[in-house]
């Protein structure tokens, strides 16, 4: 069984894997606030897979995928602000506790890991946009991750694609995320509600003015992140998840019609079919804890393969 956990800010999504592919089991659970609160949501979330789905089957790798920035080949987590994490080593707090291997990715990234063989099209290239608090996104291609050289490879959100726009968090006016991020919405909005996005969109269809502005800013955020995505790694598909993508046709037709008008005046942005790239991740998937149980894997196989590699090199030798 491979194993995978999705940490949110609030719930912890974890799945078990079987070697076939099939998911074994999924529990759902609340995640602690800080360092030994996560660290404590990991332990309880591989038991409760053991308790309710999988007994005493062999755990071969645990994968999670977590906010924040991830140390390249290290389980180092820094500045996961939603979990109260300012940084944290995962493996070194569980310990042996768990009985198997762990690695620790981004979520988006193992989102998007998970997005693109859900979809069971192993050769196409396709892009995980993820519209949560902030926009970022994931390029998949043949099943690998593309992370650029610095590691930074789709971070769309941080575009700027109106220097009079709003501020945003990263400091400059008008970026995508600034546009399209579910944080930058609610605080534009200023009106309290328990979900902002879903309240602007609805005050919008009534009439309001500054809803009518701040849903069309969200859908040219995310029409551009589409076409840049599309244009810079001619993916063959956009798949829109995270908390705002919730919304669902409410989006995806206000995203697609942007598209669609946009391309109007141009034969070849037509001849790209953007509107047709661009779908919805399924209500309810398990792609991000999916996605994390690969990146577990991946790294219990990369191990695996240090270890036998010194014998062979004797072998060969």
């Amino acid at each position: 069984m491979r194993v995978g956990l999705d940490i949110g800010g609030t719930k912890t999504d974890a799945v078990a894997v079987a070697a076939s592919g099939a998911l074994a089991g999924r529990v759902r659970l609340a995640t602690g606030w800080g360092p030994a609160g996560v660290t404590q949501t990991v332990v309880d979330a591989v038991a409760a897979l053991r308790r309710e789905h999988i007994g005493a089957a062999h755990i071969s790798s645990v994968g999670v995928g977590m906010p924040g920035q991830v140390e390249p080949g290290t389980t180092r987590v820094l500045h996961a602000v939603n979990l109260g994490v300012a940084e944290l080593d995962l493996a070194a707090a569980v310990g042996s506790r768990l009985g198997a291997p762990l690695r620790v990715d981004n979520d988006v990234k193992a989102a998007a890991l998970g997005a693109h063989a859900l979809r069971g099209r192993a050769h196409e290239t396709m892009a995980y946009l993820n519209l949560g608090t902030g926009v970022a996104a994931g390029v998949v291609r043949d099943g690998t991750l593309w992370r650029g050289t610095h590691g930074t490879a789709g971070e769309v959100g941080h575009i700027s694609i109106d220097p009079r726009g709003p501020v945003c968090r990263c400091g400059q006016r008008g970026c995508i995320e600034a546009l399209a991020g579910g944080a930058s919405i609610a605080r534009q909005w200023g009106r309290p509600a328990p979900l902002p996005v879903v309240d602007m969109l609805d005050a919008a269809d009534a009439g309001d003015a500054a809803a009518q502005r701040l849903r069309a800013g969200l859908m040219t955020g995310v029409a551009a992140a589409v076409r840049i995505l599309v244009l810079t790694c001619d993916v063959d598909a956009v798949v829109l998840g995270g908390g705002v993508a919730s919304l669902g046709d409410r989006l995806l037709g206000g995203v697609r019609e942007q598209l669609t008008s946009r391309a109007e005046a141009s034969a070849f942005m037509r001849s790209l079919r953007l509107a047709d790239r661009v779908e919805l991740l399924p209500q309810g998937s398990v792609a991000a804890a999916f996605g994390a149980a690969l990146v577990g894997a991946a790294g219990a196989a990369d191990a695996q393969g240090a270890d036998h590699e010194p014998e062979e090199t004797v072998a060969h030798g």
